[in-house]
């Protein structure tokens, strides 16, 4: 049994995504953009675009096409950080809400079909497990990068 969760925890992204892809469609979003879109407007605006990039999951530079095609479609805006000129933040346009929104209701939408069948209870124990686990790989991946310096 302990064998099978490492193939479960890596279908379930790929399985989710696949769900929301499909649902946003219509949208004419590709899922790098509207995992972009999302992501910064769950974090904030006037995300450096270092910490985008690290919550998204992506290196720095494959973020920039993207951002490239999002400043292009008037969903956002990149400006000079005050403290550091080299770090661009990223900022959403007034553009963007309305899509926004619709991302957010389709995302909620799958979120509740994907969770249905569990209680309250379970979804929060569910989210401790999960962070338990992640945090055990995050300590693992230090500890093995520690010892090849």
């Amino acid at each position: 049994m302990h064998q099978n969760i490492g193939l479960k925890l890596s279908r379930l992204p790929r399985l989710w995504r696949a769900i929301l892809d499909k649902r946003l469609a219509p949208l004419e979003l590709t899922q790098t953009r509207w995992i972009t879109l999302y992501h910064l407007w769950r974090l904030g605006d006037g995300q450096p675009q270092c910490d985008l990039a690290r919550a998204i999951g992506v290196e720095a530079p494959s973020l920039v096409r993207t951002l490239d095609q999002l400043a292009e479609q008037g969903l956002i805006e990149r400006c000079p950080c005050d403290q550091d000129r080299r770090t661009k933040r990223i900022f959403l346009t007034p553009q963007a809400t309305p899509l926004l929104q619709r991302i957010d209701a389709v995302v909620s939408e799958a979120r509740a079909e994907m969770l249905a069948g569990l209680s309250d209870a379970d979804i929060a124990k569910l989210d401790e497990l999960l962070t338990r686990i992640e945090q055990n790989g995050l300590q693992l991946q230090a500890r093995e990068e520690q010892e090849v310096q």
